[in-house]
């Protein structure tokens, strides 16, 4: 049985951006960065208390965990968390492929351990879920969770870990303003129910929210986000404004406002980090207070904006 309890943030440090390569066209944020640029961001956040690093193998098949080890290294290992995943999709075709790639990830972020490891797709839940009991049992993995699952496949995933005296410890999907499946389909209650953390990814809809663009000043062109987003921008505007005006009223930004959205409903954010004032943000986001009628309004906001925001890797929920 897992014996330590889940360190749940308020915040988690996000770095899938990491994973592009800095050459245009290849990467979903078009991100230019290195790593002296990265230690900054990571001493900002170490400074502020944010201390949980969400990666995955695929955010640029393991340049994104490659990095993070390294950025990492000026640390002690008990001073941070490591969140990152399995992905079946890119297993290899071996006896063990989830402790496979589990030792690949260990040995990219160079720890000999992970304090949440997620199963990141719901390929087959009865397929891939018992393999995560013996990376418990060995304690190289000291919590799992399970992402981009409906609320029958969490539920499934549950009962499989709970027949070896485990559990599923936290559920990661896609939510935001713009895309509230996950609490439409009443994952958020479950987890509120079971006390099992809600992690929110792409809550600032991968910058669209962050009120930086518009269609005067678009995404990135040649990044993938830019295909996904520019054309959605002057749907937008409206809400970002909005955005910005609560913001304004609490000395902040409109990506704390979206982040303090998300904190409010009882999720954890994971925000993507690729800037030192990023973590000022959280700091921001993390301390706002957002009045029942600022959420309603946002979200009102949201609806009418008419975007579907959902990810082609994320079934129906």
């Amino acid at each position: 049985m897992t014996i330590d309890k889940l360190k749940n943030p308020t915040i988690a440090l996000g770095t899938w951006a990491w994973g592009d390569s800095g050459e245009t066209g290849d990467g979903y944020f078009g991100s230019r960065l290195t790593q002296s640029g990265l230690e900054e961001v990571a001493d900002r956040a170490h400074a502020g208390g944010f201390s949980l690093w969400d990666t995955a193998v695929v955010y640029g098949m393991g340049r994104s965990e490659r990095m993070l080890g390294k950025v990492l290294k000026r640390y002690a290992r008990n001073d941070y968390q490591l969140s990152t995943k399995f992905t079946p999709q890119a297993a290899a075709t071996c006896d063990h492929p989830v402790a496979d790639m589990l030792e690949q990830s260990l040995s990219r972020l160079g720890t000999d351990y992970i304090d949440l490891y997620w199963i990141h797709n719901p390929a087959d839940v009865a397929r891939w879920t018992p393999q995560l009991i013996p990376l418990l049992e060995n304690g190289k993995v000291k919590h799992v969770g399970v992402s981009n699952h409906n609320l029958s496949q969490i539920e499934l995933a549950d009962r499989i870990l709970r027949g070896a005296g485990f559990r599923i410890e936290a559920v990661q999907n896609h939510y935001s303003l713009l895309y509230r499946s996950a609490e439409d389909a009443g994952i958020l209650d479950y987890c509120g129910s079971q006390g099992v953390p809600f992690f929110a990814y792409m809550v600032l809809e991968q910058g669209a929210l962050s009120g930086k663009y518009s269609p005067e000043h678009p995404l990135p062109a040649g990044s993938n986000r830019a295909e996904i987003y520019n054309g959605m921008l002057p749907q937008l505007t409206v809400l970002t404004d909005k955005l910005a005006t609560i913001g304004r009223r609490q000395g902040a930004a409109a990506p704390d406002v979206a982040t303090a959205w998300a904190i409010a409903k009882g999720t954890t954010p994971i925000i993507g980090v690729t800037k030192p004032n990023h973590i000022d943000g959280l700091t921001r986001a993390a301390g706002m207070t957002l009045s029942n009628e600022d959420i309603a309004e946002l979200e009102a906001i949201a609806d009418a904006t008419n975007v579907n925001t959902r990810g082609w890797w994320e079934q129906e929920m």
